[in-house]
């Protein structure tokens, strides 16, 4: 039997966001050098927050009809995945590099697929479940070859792999908690994508206030005005755009299938590198290859 590519609309927004993540990655590794993470997440938030708005306000979409609790469920996980998931994962990116930090967060697929399994009875068959270990090997393979030695203090790489480990978890929460709203009521992507930045930009203004964190000081460095136009690249393709192709990938798509295929940007990362004149190792081919073995065995299950 096959489908028609409507069908596979969660599927390959899942694989649209990746690459737009990947592409902001970069970006906001560079930007985070000089930008603490609670800054940085808060920033992007309200940057995409005036964007989303803008798009919404002339669908008349902006304020949308959806009973109190489904709202209530979408607002939280804004604030876990995006208030404190995107905090620590820029916490990790700042301190184990782009690599490692998105080897940490190739746990979320897993995760997502479990939570989506314990608390929404969401079954994934045997060739899902293989499809993903495939998609997540080949993921890791790539991104664990040739990774620098880094000279920071072992409590410093400790304090990096906590957050990473807390970012796939509260990214994994955020996303079976979003589907399960998605999936359930008529709210689309968008307006949806828009609760959740509003929740995550209030958890992480909340987090500023309690800590006293004194912010602004990266305004006043000579880079300044570089630093936002980085931050505002990566927050037009990764947050903007990224958060709505999620949202759309949550809604069509199964949690786990859309949590691997959204874990799979430093795939996207080598056509990139390539284009740049870096070198592409055979280990990153054969990497990729078995990653895209395991998302074709996702996509041919569906169709199957």
């Amino acid at each position: 039997m096959h489908l028609p590519i409507a069908d596979f609309r969660g599927e390959l927004a899942a694989l649209s966001a990746a690459f737009l993540w990947a592409l902001a990655t970069v970006a906001y590794g560079r930007a985070g050098k000089h930008v603490p993470p609670l800054e940085l997440n808060l920033v992007k938030g309200i940057l995409a927050i005036i964007l989303l708005s803008l798009t919404l306000l002339p669908q008349g979409e902006l304020l949308v009809a959806i009973d109190r609790f489904s709202l209530l469920l979408l607002l939280l996980s804004g604030a876990v995945g995006i208030g404190f998931g995107d905090t620590a994962y820029f916490e990790s990116l700042r301190s184990l590099g782009a690599r490692r930090a998105l080897l940490l967060g190739i746990l979320a697929p897993p995760l997502a697929a479990l939570m989506a399994l314990a608390f929404l009875g969401e079954m994934l068959n045997p060739g899902a479940w293989f499809g993903i270990a495939l998609t997540v090997l080949g993921v890791a393979w790539v991104v664990t070859e040739r990774v620098p030695r880094l000279s920071h203090e072992a409590a410093h790489l400790r304090r990096g792999v906590w957050f990473g480990v807390l970012a796939a978890l509260a990214q994994a929460a955020g996303a079976v908690i979003s589907h399960a709203v998605l999936t359930q009521t008529a709210i689309s992507p968008l307006p949806s994508a828009l609760l959740r930045l509003v929740a995550g930009v209030v958890t992480i203004l909340v987090w500023i206030l309690v800590r006293r964190q004194p912010v602004g000081r990266w305004l006043r460095i000579e880079q300044s005005r570089r630093l936002w136009a980085v931050i505002a690249f990566a927050t037009f393709t990764g947050t903007y755009l990224g958060i709505w192709l999620q949202q759309t990938s949550l809604k069509f798509a199964e949690a786990g299938v859309a949590q691997t295929l959204l874990a799979t940007s430093p795939l996207f990362v080598l056509p990139v590198a390539a284009g740049m004149g870096e070198r592409i190792s055979p280990r990153a081919i054969a990497g990729a290859f078995i990653a895209l073995a395991g998302i074709a065995l996702l996509f041919g299950l569906k169709s199957a």
